[in-house]
């Protein structure tokens, strides 16, 4: 691997991003130069956070996010799942203690920000692809989210 040379700095943000958000791999791609870390996850630690329900790392949001059990049958593929276009950690307000964008029942507009991203200690802003009714909320304020995981639907 000589001449190619990484940020110490970056690979040790991405490291303590895993850390944070019990992820086992992230990977960032920029032009042509690519940084993936992963992290072994004991077999036991993986069958309890498959059978364990998703842990706020942040203050409840103050408007409850829909968690029937009809929520947990929505995939990327159903019609009006707005899903993460990237890994990190979903928020449902711009800040803490702050009104969130969108809740339950909600009209929003096309483009509309309906809910932020942070990765790489960046907030990204997620615009709603289309106009409609907020019909399901499927996260709550601070939880980890993975690549195409459905975040809320859209009617």
């Amino acid at each position: 691997m000589s001449g190619l040379s990484f940020d110490p700095d970056a690979i040790r943000a991405l490291a303590k991003i895993l850390r944070e958000t019990d992820l086992s791999e992230i990977e960032l791609v920029q032009n042509e130069s690519r940084i993936r870390v992963a992290r072994s996850v004991p077999a036991q630690q993986v069958v309890q956070t498959v059978a364990a329900a998703p842990q706020p790392i942040a203050a409840p949001v103050t408007e409850a996010p829909a968690s029937t059990p009809a929520s947990e049958d929505v995939t990327a593929a159903t019609p009006g799942a707005v899903t993460s276009p990237m890994v990190g950690v979903a928020y449902l307000s711009p800040e803490p203690g702050a009104a969130p964008f969108v809740a339950l029942g909600a009209r929003v507009s096309q483009g509309q920000t309906v809910l932020l991203i942070e990765a790489m200690k960046t907030f990204n802003q997620i615009k709603a692809p289309k106009s409609g009714t907020v019909t399901r909320i499927l996260i709550e304020s601070g939880t980890p989210v993975e690549f195409g995981e459905p975040l809320l639907v859209i009617e």
